[in-house]
């Protein structure tokens, strides 16, 4: 293993445990071959509202911002730090996206995973390809879970205030 894949094998297992917790380091680095690595400026568009995604990413650096679009202004609705998934909702459900997803500074690493390698990875190397998709699955549940709980607290500040 050559020095740079030593560094990006550090770094998703200090960054993705969750993901890597039921993998050998020599799994981890034929991931690594299905992957893409990318760098991303301050603010640099990751991806839009309205495309239909053919990749999804892991965040192994930086934080990527979740925006809404009214007219001309954008505002936050979350933040994915490393170790997270984004993009893979539309990867998977093949719909439209719903938000822009946007670098919050320079240096935004991402792991990016397309469509062909995502279908090569599955025959491949079934038992990695499993552990990824166990991965999205906690990660889309937990996406769920904090917007259900979001949403009660918001359904519960507005009915104490005497709306319904």
């Amino acid at each position: 293993m050559n020095h740079v894949n030593s560094q990006l094998l550090q770094q998703i297992k200090d960054t993705c445990p969750e993901f890597c917790a039921a993998l050998t380091d020599d799994e981890v680095v034929r991931f690594l071959r299905y992957t893409r690595t990318r760098e991303l400026g301050a603010q640099e568009i990751v991806a839009d509202i309205g495309e239909i995604s053919d990749r999804f990413y892991l965040v192994i650096g930086g934080a990527v911002k979740l925006l809404q679009v009214d007219g001309e202004r954008e505002f936050e609705v979350g933040q994915l730090e490393p170790g997270s998934l984004v993009g893979e909702m539309s990867f998977f459900d093949r719909q439209p996206r719903t938000v822009r997803l946007k670098a919050r500074r320079s240096g935004v690493r991402l792991l990016e995973i397309n469509r062909q390698m995502y279908n090569r990875i599955r025959i491949e190397e079934p038992y990695i390809a499993t552990n990824l998709l166990e991965f999205v699955v906690r990660s889309l549940d937990f996406l769920v879970r904090h917007l259900s709980d979001e949403n009660a607290k918001l359904h519960k500040q507005v009915t104490g205030l005497g709306y319904r």
